[in-house]
């Protein structure tokens, strides 16, 4: 299981730095990017339940449909005008504080070890990104809000799927009429190269499909409180891809805030772990 998360949040942290490498580069426009990026996925996910071994029908959700179709607009729409840390600091904040609300509220209890994790990982992503997020606009922090409320919501909708491929496949399909609806009324021209096409067919067939899938499967098994938290990890791998693929630095206060917040995921996994052996 531990090794299926650090896939899904290394698959997560690699859209974040595709994402940032085509719009940034200027190789697609926001809108093309992300319909692309749904329609590759959906394209994979179909042609995964066709093997011998699954044989599923895909199964249709409208409500989480418009979910994933509303968090990858907003997410790429946002980040035109927000920084890596501005982004990642929404983004994974809200996810962090609608997952937890919503695991109190239906009955959630923290242990005194698993709140201590919580803080830490918090307080590590907040030495990460707050001395360079700046001051981002508010029509950019607020899309990056609603992308991080998408994106919650889609998980927590996500702990009661029977069959994660179906689903996963089905919400990708049903998205890709969703996105052809915005690419029309947007009135965009595409603004595409080669290697921008690349980059959001990359994303949306293995680092969204495929890691989205992969997600939908551990989510039955985590908290809302443990899978909001893991995430946060995946600024901090972010910054590391930035490192080894962008040639981005990294300094001793980044080093100290990836230790930091690591080590309070760390913390909320083994307080999961206390609890199973308990019962």
């Amino acid at each position: 299981m531990l090794l299926k998360i650090i896939l899904t949040m290394v698959a997560f942290a690699a859209n974040s730095l595709l994402c940032r490498l085509a719009l940034k580069g200027l190789h697609m426009d926001a809108i093309s990017f992300s319909s692309l990026r749904l329609l590759s996925g959906a394209v994979a996910l179909f042609l995964l339940l066709q093997l011998p071994g699954i044989r599923k029908k895909p199964e249709f959700n409208l409500l989480n449909a418009m979910l994933l179709a509303l968090y990858v607009f907003a997410f790429s729409l946002a980040y035109l005008s927000l920084t890596t840390a501005a982004g990642a600091l929404l983004l994974f904040g809200t996810v962090q504080v609608v997952m937890t609300v919503w695991g109190l509220a239906h009955g959630e209890r923290l242990t005194w070890l698993k709140s201590l994790g919580m803080l830490m990982a918090m307080g590590g992503l907040a030495l990460l990104l707050l001395p360079g997020a700046g001051h981002p606009s508010g029509g950019a922090a607020l899309l990056m809000m609603i992308s991080g409320f998408a994106w919650a919501m889609y998980c927590i909708t996500g702990k009661k799927v029977q069959n994660a491929a179906a689903a996963t496949a089905g919400n990708f399909i049903l998205a890709v009429p969703l996105a052809l609806l915005v690419l029309a009324v947007s009135g965009m021209h595409i603004q595409a190269d080669a290697f921008g096409v690349a980059l959001a067919v990359t994303s949306g067939a293995l680092m969204s499909g495929a890691a989205y899938l992969l997600w939908y499967a551990l989510l039955p098994h985590l908290s809302p409180t443990t899978a909001s938290t893991l995430q946060l990890s995946v600024p901090c791998l972010a910054a590391l891809g930035g490192l080894l693929f962008m040639g981005e630095a990294i300094d001793g206060r980044m080093l100290l805030a990836i230790v930091i917040t690591l080590t309070g995921i760390g913390l909320v996994i083994a307080a999961d772990y206390q609890r199973r052996t308990r019962k």
